[in-house]
């Protein structure tokens, strides 16, 4: 088992990823959560996250989808911090390569990687006490019938957490923010990022949950760009080095700072 809270002093590399907001991610080690990142930096998401959606008061086993786990670094993370019993789903990267990642973290009793696609979830009616979804939940779930099919999953009165990357306010008109349109013009999926105010409406209007939080990370271009830099650089994987390095890009592009990340959060009815 590795262990992946260890944190050498001295260590430069820790110290530049050093978040005062978030002391827990600070725990972790610093080459584990790079190489296993898929984006921005997920634990910090998840711990932002976390008192919005109350996974401190979750008692001890409770169980919890995290949908679109990606390498299940926040399922680690919530069977470690909160203690949960995770079900740990994603399309892209398979189970027995999780199962690896989630035995080394020593958290094999306590998180299942499966193979799901966020359409179609082999789960029972009231299975969860609370749902997960970290910088995925944009790829499936825009569309107006969704969240009534996924909290179906959830017990009544659980929760369904995401944070995602967003808007801070929606453009005017069906035009995409002007110094950022090359982007738009290249990858369809900006498409998919909206305002705080835009996911409150969707999911109040669904009927599905009392929506509870529906707001907007302050300063978080930075988190993203100082996460992103630092991924360009240290990166092993060339492939995620070069998506870092395009991020960078973006961020430094977003003269107007209109891109970051909002956390919704509602309750089942």
């Amino acid at each position: 088992m590795s262990d992946i809270t260890s944190r050498t002093s001295n260590d430069p590399l820790a110290d530049r990823v050093s978040h005062p907001g978030y002391p827990r991610s600070n725990g972790y080690d610093a080459r584990w959560t790079i190489d296993n990142q898929m984006g921005p930096h997920a634990l910090w998401l998840l711990e932002w996250l976390a008192p919005a959606l109350g996974l401190d008061t979750l008692s001890p086993g409770s169980r919890v989808l995290d949908l679109g786990c990606g390498r299940a670094m926040t399922s680690i993370f919530l069977a470690r911090e909160y203690g949960a019993q995770v079900v740990a789903a994603d399309l892209w990267i398979k189970p027995d390569e999780n199962a690896g990642r989630i035995a080394e973290a020593g958290v094999a009793d306590r998180v299942l990687p499966v193979f799901a696609e966020a359409h179609d979830l082999p789960f029972g009616e009231g299975t969860f006490d609370a749902i997960v979804s970290i910088d995925a939940y944009q790829y499936f779930g825009t569309n107006d019938l969704y969240l009534p099919t996924l909290t179906r999953l959830l017990k009544p009165g659980g929760r369904i957490g995401v944070v995602m990357p967003a808007l801070r306010e929606e453009p005017e008109g069906d035009e995409p923010p002007a110094h950022l349109k090359k982007y738009w013009e290249k990858d369809p999926g900006f498409w998919a990022f909206h305002s705080p105010a835009w996911w409150r409406r969707l999911w109040a209007r669904s009927g599905a949950v009392e929506v509870e939080t529906a707001d907007w990370l302050d300063d978080g271009w930075r988190d993203w760009l100082l996460w992103s830099e630092v991924c360009a650089e240290e990166s092993t994987s060339e492939f995620m080095a070069d998506m870092a390095r395009w991020s960078v890009e973006l961020m430094h592009a977003d003269v107007e700072h209109v891109l970051g990340f909002t956390r919704v959060v509602g309750r089942r009815l």
